[in-house]
């Protein structure tokens, strides 16, 4: 046989093999499954097949009349939407967590793009505003004034705003009371439960007079039945009783005497609780039964939403004449998303000018600030007067003091431009300063801290005014002293008390004690010499229950030093990630 007439013979057996190597199967039974593709009960192969037939017919037809399969549909789509990035993500995860609706969060998560995500942060903020015509929202500072809070108070094993009381005080606030039990021990049921004495677990009732929506008189229990400090919340009050499962334990007085038995508790007669019998029995359990459920439920969901949508028109011209003041930036961290950033101004009294008035001068400053990002969007503004009263005859020793302004506004991490302006009320002279500032990023997993801050006063506030007030900063007033404009370190004089402040983030914590285990080492040294003056080491092991953040605090007496500058050190070594952090600062004493 001639090669021509063999190469006839194997070219039909040759396109048979690619075909059925391309999947193109030929026959009655590709026909059999196309016909088969508009069922329901098509199987993925016969969907293989006509899609693959589907693409062999639009070889020859128009390409604008080609079919599109579903499965290019949902690509399609997909190419519209563009994944979430990091900070969009923290923001929806933790930033607002325990506040966005399902409604918002659902409507978010359909935008496709950045700016519609921006746009979308700025009016979620905007509709809970409960001063439009303010350009300061009391409702985000305040949100994110909670959530550090909860960071410092409730940390378990995990950031404190994770927890649920962390949860609970950054929804519905600081509660009106709390009934602390923290090592357990010794409780004495109230009657309605049967009386009787028993032992129980860690727990605290956190008592509110009134919630919007859920009611007067709210009640939250929160149990640590570990014995961790992880504290969760529970609608059954029996889950602190630590002797609930050991039999013939911590019997009520009604079990004691053989009106009832313990048993009883546990066949659900008492409901959802495992409480005892008391006076009224069982029914009067019941009966409050779905009421706490109802209050379980709301305590498990956002809050409403009780302000309208707002435009947002920040648009400030600032003029610029000769008043000087000094500022001073800082940053410690809320989430790892959002960073409050401190804004110092100090003004000294000597360029005030004071306007006698009945014997007192008094001096008026009026201060502006605006932070913008690097695009020009208004990030933050804020406006304040400050006055300064003097007697007239101690006028002359007051204008070597100063008086100080103090704005912690939350921003993302980044760059701004910051715009600070002073006007002199009195005098008709204005001030301005600018400067570009980094928001820095704390990541959750790298051994971090604040600014270390210098400060002539460090004091812990009253309950009621924690998280807020002038140089508030969680539950610690924290004032700083700035540094003078032309560079110098800041000034104590012989006899003040130099304070040092600061806060260490991502410590990490050992999963069996779900404790961390770190050493904190202090050192004051002298810049002129280079040696060491002051020397101290603090270990976590020491400093009680801590989670994976920390506050630290020092105080020094200046008048211990010798005139010159020095340099603080605090160095912090994580045992347990290997991990090391070690800021400084530096001050002078004269």
């Amino acid at each position: 046989m001639s090669r021509s007439a063999l190469s006839r013979l194997l070219t039909p057996i040759v396109v048979v093999i690619g075909l059925a190597v391309l999947g193109l199967t030929t026959g009655p039974r590709a026909f059999a499954e196309q016909d088969k593709t508009g069922s329901s009960a098509a199987s993925d192969q016969a969907q293989g097949s006509q899609t693959k037939v589907d693409q062999t017919e639009d070889q020859s037809g128009d390409p604008l009349k080609r079919p599109i399969g579903e499965k290019r549909r949902k690509e399609n789509a997909k190419s519209f939407k563009h994944e979430l990035s990091d900070s969009d993500k923290k923001w929806l995860n933790e930033d607002v967590r325990w506040i966005i609706s399902d409604e918002e969060r659902k409507a978010f998560m359909q935008l496709s793009n950045e700016e519609e995500r921006e746009k979308f942060i700025e009016a979620f903020w905007d509709r809970r505003n409960p001063n439009p015509d303010s350009e300061d929202n009391e409702f985000k500072d305040e949100h994110y004034r909670r959530i550090e809070y909860a960071n410092e108070h409730f940390p378990a094993g995990k950031p404190g705003w994770m927890t649920d009381r962390g949860r609970i005080y950054i929804v519905f606030g600081p509660p009106d009371e709390i009934e602390s039990h923290p090592s357990g021990g010794s409780y004495e049921r109230p009657m309605e439960e049967g009386g009787g004495e028993t032992s129980t677990y860690p727990f605290e009732d956190w008592r509110y007079r009134h919630i919007d929506g859920i009611g007067e008189e709210v009640i939250v229990e929160f149990v640590d039945d570990c014995m961790c400090g992880a504290y969760e919340m529970t609608m059954d009050r029996s889950k602190k009783d630590a002797l609930l499962n050991v039999p013939n334990a911590g019997l009520t007085m009604y079990e004691q005497m053989g009106m009832a038995s313990k048993t009883d508790r546990f066949t659900g007669g008492n409901g959802l609780e495992r409480l005892g019998t008391g006076p009224g029995g069982a029914t009067v359990l019941q009966s409050k039964e779905f009421d706490r459920l109802e209050q379980f439920s709301k305590l498990n969901q956002a809050p409403a939403v009780k302000f309208k949508d707002l435009e947002e028109v920040v648009r400030t011209h600032i003029s610029y004449n000769l008043m000087p003041f000094e500022v001073r930036t800082d940053f410690v961290r809320i989430t790892s998303d959002t960073i409050l950033v401190p804004v110092t101004v100090q003004i000294k009294n000597r360029d005030i000018t004071f306007a006698d008035k009945d014997g007192i001068q008094h001096g008026v400053v009026n201060i502006f600030g605006r932070l913008s990002t690097l695009t020009g969007k208004v990030a933050q503004t804020f406006e304040d007067t400050v006055t300064a009263d003097v007697p007239a005859e101690l006028l002359p020793k007051e204008v070597e003091n100063s008086k100080i302004y103090w704005k912690a506004v939350p921003l993302r991490p980044g760059r701004y431009k910051l715009d600070v302006v002073v006007k002199d009320v009195n005098g008709d002279r204005m001030g301005t300063w600018s400067r570009g500032i980094i928001v820095p990023t704390f990541d959750d997993d790298k051994l971090a801290s604040s600014t270390l801050i210098i400060a002539d006063d460090v004091q812990p506030v009253p309950t009621n005014s924690i998280g807020t007030g002038m140089f508030v900063i969680g539950t610690t007033k924290v004032r700083p002293r700035v540094a003078p404009a032309d560079g110098k370190p800041a000034v104590f004089k012989r006899g003040q008390k130099v304070n040092f402040w600061m806060q260490v983030y991502n410590l990490a914590v050992d999963q069996k004690s779900h404790k961390p285990s770190a050493t904190f080492e202090y050192d004051i040294v002298n810049a002129a010499t280079n040696k060491s003056v002051v020397h101290a080491v603090d270990s976590s092991e020491t400093m009680g229950n801590l989670g994976d953040q920390v506050t630290l605090q020092k105080a020094v007496a200046s008048a211990k030093l010798d005139p010159g500058v020095y340099r603080i050190q605090i160095k912090v070594n994580d045992n347990i990630s290997k991990q090391t952090v070690d800021p400084s600062a530096t001050f002078a004493v004269e």
